[in-house]
């Protein structure tokens, strides 16, 4: 089996009401070294569930209660960021697909070989690394942004749309100096180390069109 490449703080949630399955699914991500929690229906995973959960989440599309749909449809009106692979039996291939439409990774049909289970798994650990990354990312920008002065903001705001400093300082009425001033405090409190690292954390935040 391969190894785990997940994150220390990442884990696999497992829900599904089949006991064997979950046991046999538990005992090979564990086996391959993931850190795993099972749980026997879709209330009880719910009732546990905290926005920080790292990792992703297994589900199966029909269960007794709550369905896998209806914790997924659930989940999202939560804002929950961990990836979903949900498993099917073959009739419910069709409802696997409409998932797949409102943002679930991918589904994975019964039986399924370890392999495939596992390389969904890999796949949607390093797609979570990535998003949360883009978040914390986005947060610090954000967080950067609240920090410039207004004339910081009114100069960046013409950097992000391709103003040179003579026209810079044209817009504002300011000498090409002082904009030379409040480009270096920009970019030294954006933590910015060139124009483009600048523009892409900036325009993260704020598409372009929507930049103040």
């Amino acid at each position: 089996m391969s190894e785990s490449h997940a994150a220390p703080d990442q884990q696999i949630f497992i829900v599904d009401d089949d006991e064997a399955l979950r046991d046999s699914l538990v005992w090979m991500l564990e086996s391959s070294g993931y850190a795993v929690a099972a749980f026997e229906s879709a209330e009880a995973f719910l009732a546990v569930y905290e926005e920080a959960m790292s990792g992703c989440l297994v589900l199966d599309v029909r269960m007794p209660g709550m369905s896998g749909l209806e914790l997924f449809e659930e989940l999202g009106r939560q804002r929950c960021t961990l990836p979903v692979i949900f498993i099917t039996g073959h009739g419910d291939v069709p409802m696997a697909v409409s998932a797949l439409k409102r943002g679930a990774v991918d589904f994975i049909e019964k039986p399924f070989g370890d392999q495939d289970m596992l390389r969904l798994v890999e796949q949607c650990l390093t797609q979570e690394r990535a998003s949360r990354s883009q978040r914390r990312l986005e947060a610090d920008t954000a967080r950067r942004l609240e920090h410039l002065t207004q004339r910081e903001r009114e100069v960046l705001d013409l950097i992000i749309v391709g103003k040179l400093n003579k026209q810079i300082a044209d817009v504002l009425g300011i000498s090409i100096k002082t904009v030379e001033v409040h480009r270096a405090r920009v970019m030294e409190k954006m933590g910015a180390h060139s124009l483009a690292e600048l523009v892409q954390h900036v325009v993260t935040v704020e598409p372009a069109g929507t930049v103040r």
